[in-house]
């Protein structure tokens, strides 16, 4: 028995797996792993099959990772941003029809970020093979019989991002390298940034003066 003032034990050690009485007890098994894992891939087959020769994939942007910490990689998005269709003579009605991911959401931050993905869009453009809505009638921004009849289905997710090589750069430490302090730079900038508003109230008294 238990001793002193304690809760006595009662603990279920034979749960059952089916009905019972407090109701059928939710344990979710993964007995179906491998079946499901095949049945996704039949459905990814089935689907580019049905959309052939389109790709099963969008075009996702050049995006970086949230926070401070993981800002310093590099990932695919969501979408590309209004902005950056512009900056590529997009629309996004049109991006939409011709395998473009659009994120209506999104802003951009910075004009590096902007640029790269204006030229992902461009390259994209550039291979892109577009075939018209009626055979035999082909008008503009259509692509020609020709490119339309060797065109072959992508697999794979479209332009990845290339990673870069982890190589050392050498160089030869100059003069101007060893002259420069940084930790004064620093200093200085912060020092300047403190004064800066007195040094306008200053101007702007002597001005009234």
């Amino acid at each position: 028995m238990v001793k002193h003032n304690n809760i006595i034990p009662n603990i279920h050690c034979k749960k059952k797996w089916l009905a019972s009485s407090r109701g059928p007890i939710k344990v979710k098994l993964n007995l179906d792993q491998a079946s499901k894992k095949k049945t996704r891939r039949l459905a990814r087959a089935a689907k580019a099959a049905a959309i052939a020769p389109r790709p099963l994939q969008l075009l996702r942007p050049s995006v970086r990772c949230q926070t401070q910490k993981y800002s310093s990689k590099a990932k695919l998005g969501r979408g590309f941003t209004l902005a950056e269709l512009k900056g590529a003579g997009l629309t996004a009605a049109y991006a939409r029809t011709v395998g473009i991911a659009v994120d209506t959401r999104r802003s951009n931050r910075s004009m590096e970020t902007l640029n790269l993905n204006i030229a992902r869009l461009n390259e994209y453009k550039s291979k892109l093979v577009v075939f018209p809505k009626r055979r035999g009638s082909v008008k503009a921004g259509d692509s020609s019989k020709e490119e339309t009849g060797a065109a072959t289905q992508f697999a794979g997710a479209i332009l990845p991002l290339e990673k870069k090589a982890d190589e050392i750069v050498m160089e030869e430490v100059t003069d101007e390298m060893k002259a420069t302090k940084a930790f004064t730079t620093m200093r200085v900038a912060r020092k300047e940034t403190r004064v800066a508003g007195y040094r306008v109230a200053v101007e702007n008294r002597k001005k009234k003066d």
